[in-house]
Formats: structure tokens, sequence, C-alpha cells
């Protein structure tokens, strides 16, 4: 229970000499004009103070006195008696509560309310990091009076407590069993969407942030459980996330070896749910009509749909929504591949390739890859892409022949693998080719040559520019500015 009785020991520790180096900040301005709390720590200043006493006790009930006696500086934001009064019994009857509640109002080195800047992020002992709001709020509570000095550090009196917050993802955890939403991301803890995580979840550490650095989620979208940053995470109701998923099926039919696992269903959700989190917290007031996913989807946010009021946590805010309706048009996006980003080259050597910073007739500047002069046949730069949906490609590209006057010959191979046959690669998985088509001299535009269709959702691993089977120079040349794969709507 909460200690009441505030007449224990108090440990007194020498007056600390107080330097006036600037007229910038009250901390570094101040002096021993008479007040007592100037020749004690914060510990006793806060205890001292009557409208704090009883939060003064609470730091002797949980060891943060001690600590606030030391000789490096703090700031405390402490309640006043009438909010602790206000605070749950269960975390005064709780220990490691207790102490988590006491850390939520204390931070390392001096904050005073007079700062360069509007809002000020600050880390507490408690690992939250809480928002410091001109001179006058820290999170969501109101400084009553600030800047009461002692002898290491400055305290602010408030009008509530700062109970520490859930964060994003700890909301999250303790959605499971209710929400369809809650239920899947807590999946990808063993559930792995790339290799990668799976790699990540087998040299992982177990902790309470090993779900950081493994579940598919947090590796490759956002890390809702870093308390750090700030993000804005909409939940859709169970019947609204059912039908955002069935749209996304036909363009994400995978095939799992296991046959108790339905991977479509897996990657479906896996898509729906990595454009409904961004990586600021919006307010509901500064909503826009649009938001845009870190995967470039444009995510329309209607606010009709928000049920209930923003759940607001440590770590940023989330919406509750009855449905988030993203357009298919927009949630298929496009793949864009650079010319100059090849991963790879064959039938030639590398003096051939040339990466180009370049300026159009019209004054847009960009970057492309060329191959001059190789001396051989069939030259090929090899590209890559991830994330490719079940469905057929419009293919097109920007491919400019300023270089030469005579045409450029050049084709296209999709595959996913390549082997080697008699020292001859070649590939295992072919998915589809572009016959060769004519890139013409001083031609800017983007060009349509034809499409590709996948029957699987999955990665392609060779995309490959093929010049003309010829090994006089000028007739075996490539270039190419950018590829573009847009997919159709079925």
């Amino acid at each position: 229970m909460i200690v009441l009785n505030l007449n224990y020991k108090r440990l007194l520790v020498s007056l600390l000499t107080i330097a006036l180096v600037s007229c910038s900040n009250p901390w570094d301005d101040r002096e021993n004009n008479g007040d007592a709390n100037l020749s004690v720590n914060l510990s006793e200043a806060i205890t001292n103070t009557a409208e704090t006493s009883l939060f003064g006790a609470l730091l002797v009930q949980t060891g943060y006195d001690k600590i606030l006696s030391e000789s490096k500086t703090y700031t405390v934001f402490a309640p006043t008696n009438e909010a602790i009064y206000l605070l749950d019994k269960s975390i005064l009857n709780d220990a490691k509560a207790l102490k988590q509640f006491v850390a939520n109002h204390i931070a390392l080195t001096a904050y005073s309310s007079i700062r360069s800047g509007e809002k000020t992020q600050i880390k507490m002992f408690s690992d939250k990091y809480l928002t410091f709001k001109g001179s006058s709020m820290i999170d969501d509570a109101t400084i009553v009076t600030a800047d009461h000095y002692a002898a290491n550090g400055v305290f602010h009196i408030i009008n509530k407590a700062l109970t520490a917050k859930l964060n994003i993802w700890q909301y999250i955890n303790s959605k499971a069993g209710v929400s369809a939403t809650s239920d899947y991301l807590l999946s990808l803890k063993d559930f792995s969407i790339y290799k990668a995580d799976m790699d990540a979840k087998a040299g992982a550490v177990p902790g309470f942030l090993s779900d950081s650095l493994s579940n598919s989620y947090l590796r490759n979208v956002y890390n809702l459980n870093n308390e750090k940053n700030s993000y804005t995470l909409f939940v859709m109701q169970d019947a609204g996330y059912n039908v955002e998923v069935d749209k996304m099926k036909p363009y994400l039919i995978k095939t799992s070896n296991v046959p108790t696992i339905d991977s479509t269903a897996i990657y479906s959700k896996y898509f729906t749910l990595r454009d409904m989190a961004f990586p600021k917290k919006y307010e509901l007031n500064e909503l826009p009509a649009t938001l845009t996913s870190r995967f470039g989807v444009e995510v329309p946010i209607d606010k009709t749909q928000i049920v209930g009021e923003p759940i607001r946590l440590s770590n940023g805010i989330v919406y509750i929504m009855k449905k988030v309706d993203v357009p298919l048009a927009k949630r298929l996006v496009t793949t864009k591949i650079e010319g100059e980003k090849n991963i790879s080259f064959i039938n030639g050597g590398r003096n051939a390739i040339y990466y180009r910073d370049r300026k159009d007739p019209f004054g847009v500047l960009f970057n492309d890859a060329i191959v001059l002069n190789p001396g051989t046949a069939q030259f090929m730069l090899d590209y890559e892409a991830k994330d490719m949906y079940s469905t057929t490609y419009k293919v097109s590209w920007r491919a400019i022949n300023d270089f030469q006057t005579t045409v450029v010959q050049q084709s296209l191979r999709v595959a996913g693998k390549y082997a080697f046959v008699n020292n001859i690669r070649t590939v295992s998985d072919l998915i589809g080719t572009i016959a060769p088509v004519s890139v013409q001299p001083n031609f800017y535009e983007e060009v349509y040559i034809g499409d590709i269709t996948l029957t699987k959702a999955r990665n392609i691993d060779l995309i490959s520019l093929i010049a003309a089977n010829s090994t006089v120079n000028g007739n075996n040349s490539l270039t190419l500015d950018y590829l573009k794969f847009v997919p159709v709507l079925k």
C-alpha cells in the first residue's frame, strides 16, 4: 500500500556550487536566492513540497529516492496529491507496476519549461517517451507550476498521474483472441513471410525485444514495438478486414508444401495489413483524406468508418475502423526496375557496361545503363523483382538510344531460376519472353513491349535484357532507363 507517513529520515547532500554560464536556460541561471530546495536533492524537495508529498512517499517506497539523491541531473514531473489519490489501486498494490509508474515521471538531465522547441521527446526511466509540449504540457498532463529547482535537478508539478501506456505492439498483444488482425500479426512471430525473417528468428535472443527482431511485420513494415518513434495504425473490425483480405486472394495465389497451411490466405492478410501502418502519429484533426504506405499504396482514410475514440498509446495512436476500403487499382502497385540497378551480367566483360547520368531533351535528369562494343553476342543485363502478384503484367520500358545512329535490337526474358548446361547459362524456370524490340535513335518516350503472366505470386529472380545474337559491335548494344511491370486487374 502507499506509504503516507512522510516523517522518514532525510538524507542531506552538499550544496552544489552554481556557475552562471549563460542566460539561455533557467537551470543554468538558477542561484541560491534563499530557496531551501537548492540545498537538498530532488527526492527531498518533492517530499518537502506540500502539493507533492504523496509522490515523494512513492519515491521512497520504490527506491527512486536513492536514484534522485545521486549527483547526476534529473527532471521529475511530480503529480499533485489529488492526482495520486485518483490513481488506480491496482497500481499501488503491485510493486512492479508501481515502480514502472514512478519511473514514468523521471528523466535524466534537466528540462526547464523554457525551451527552444515547441515539442521535445523525453525518454523517461520507464523507457517510454513523453512529449513535453510548449511550457505547459507533458503528454496529456498540465503543468500546474513549473521549474522548481533542487540541488540536482528540476521538478514540475502536474495535475494528473502519467501512467505508463502500452505501446502499439503491446496493445496488439492485449487483443489476442478478440481481433483477427491481432491474431494474424502475432502469428508472424512463427510464420516467416521472407527467408530473411526465418534467419532472424533462428538468431533471435528470447526477451521482450525478440519480436522486434524476428516478427515479419515488425521487420518489414514498421517496428511497432519501438518506443522512440511514433506511428499510426488502422485496425479493421473482423468483417471489414476479411473483405479486404478476400480482395487480395486472386493476386496472391501461393502453394504451400504443408497441406494444412493456406499460403494464399497468409500472404493476402500480410499484403492487406502492411498498408495499415504509417510512421507518424496522426491525431483525428490531422488525418488527411489519403495516406501513402511505405509500399507506395494510396490508402483512403474515411473518418466515418472510425469506431469510438482514438486509442492513444506510448508510441502512437490506433484507430479502430469498420473497414478501410482500398481500391485494387491502388493496392496493386506498379513494379519499376531501374536500368542502372542490374544485379549481374553475362556473355561479356564489365568494361562494356556504362552507367550514365543524363538529361533528356525536355530537361529531365535520368540514370540508365548501356552496353557498348561488347564484342560478343547476346550480352545480358540481369534484374530482379520482389513481391510480384499472380496476374498478367503489361510490360513497358524507357530505353534511350542516343549513342549510335543505328537501331538497337533487344529482348526480355523473365525467369525464376537459372541453370548451367555444358557451362552455358540457361533457365530452369521460364516465366515468359518478349520478342526483340527495335529501339530507335533519340526516342525518349516509354514504350509498351508485351505481356507477362504469373500464375503464382512470387519473386522474379532473373529478368534478363538480352542483346541481339550478333558479335558485330553496334548491332549488339543494350540500353535501359527503366522497366515497368503494370499489374492487370482480373
